[in-house]
């Protein structure tokens, strides 16, 4: 696979990752079912997020070359599920000073990974 495919391929494994996550930490806000099954979220969840940040760390650091690049490019990607996800299932928006500027500089993060050659 190529350097672009192996980043592009985790790059996506690695938001499948930050969305489970995100249904790990955040269904018991979501839902009243969820607020006080800690272990069942645990259990549903956990696996399958570990496995896909496994997989997308592996695939991004083949095709970045460090640990870092690799971590924050996935830093960078959680700002693409985060909002959207939020925004869906709790209401909150992501169109606020201070999100906007966060989120704007995660893209930043994500682009001096991905383009800035060393």
């Amino acid at each position: 696979m190529t350097q672009t495919g192996l980043i592009l391929l985790g790059s996506l494994v690695l938001l499948l990752a930050q969305i489970g996550a995100w249904f790990l930490n955040n269904s018991q806000f979501a839902w009243e079912w969820w607020r006080d099954k800690p272990l069942i979220t645990i259990l549903i969840w956990s696996i399958p997020s570990s496995t896909a940040f496994w997989w997308g760390s592996k695939l991004t650091y083949e095709g970045l070359g460090t640990a870092w690049s690799s971590r924050l490019l996935g830093f960078g990607i959680s700002y693409v599920s985060f909002p959207l996800l939020t925004w869906l299932f709790l209401g909150e928006s992501a169109f606020t000073p201070k999100n906007i500027v966060s989120s704007l500089l995660a893209f930043v993060l994500v682009g001096i990974q991905v383009f800035w050659k060393s």
